[in-house]
């Protein structure tokens, strides 16, 4: 009877992974701008983040690479980045509050961002751990896409105030920051209260089965 060799497994080390790796270290990178103002750097930098966000599992789906590491990894990344991100960002929002113009990022709007990524994740893994599948939806994933929009929003128009712009122009800036940060935490907290319920239904029909 003819034996056949175990499937072999795509090394951790592969392009997706290193692209996630990258990632990672746009982000450390990403913060090190925010802090010092750098904010043309924070646009060409988050964009490259963006770039290898599409392409790790673009390339892992296409070549067959997806891995147990990759596919808890690269989640993971994104949640330092945005997260990160909003909170290095936290005392720009603020400081405007301070002079003549309205602050535009508030402490319970960081909070909200992070309470939901942590809660979402460990419930994920939880349920993942009890054989329930609980990937991604498309609420989920349109707070993705917000959440890199207002970040954009934000960077551009800290970019903006080193120009002497006409006013019409920086108000536009301003509102679309403003725009796309309330869409983001609608989109955040509906996406986490959706997550939750599912969880809840999956849980009952568990129990009554």
């Amino acid at each position: 009877m003819a034996t056949y060799p175990p499937p072999t497994q795509p090394s951790v080390f592969n392009l997706p992974n290193q692209l996630t790796a990258a990632r990672l270290v746009l982000a450390v990178i990403l913060f090190a701008f925010i802090a010092f103002g750098g904010w043309l750097g924070c646009l060409i930098i988050f964009a490259l983040a963006v770039v290898t966000d599409a392409l790790d599992g673009y390339l892992a789906r296409r070549q067959g690479l997806t891995s147990t590491l990759g596919r808890n990894l690269d989640p993971l990344v994104d949640k330092v980045l945005i997260c990160g991100a909003y909170i290095f960002l936290l005392p720009y929002g603020m400081a405007a509050g301070a002079g003549l113009k309205e602050a535009w990022l508030h402490p319970w709007m960081v909070t909200l961002i992070v309470a939901r990524e942590l809660i979402i994740t460990s419930l994920r893994s939880f349920l993942e751990n009890q054989a329930f599948s609980f990937g991604a939806d498309w609420l989920g994933k349109i707070k993705m896409v917000l959440q890199c929009a207002a970040l954009f929003s934000i960077f551009i128009a800290q970019y903006a105030l080193s120009f002497d712009l006409p006013g019409p122009w920086s108000q536009l800036f301003a509102l679309a920051r403003v725009i796309l940060i309330w869409a983001m935490l609608i989109a955040t907290a509906l996406s986490g209260l959706q997550y939750l319920w599912r969880a809840a239904l999956l849980l009952k029909t568990d129990k009554d089965a």
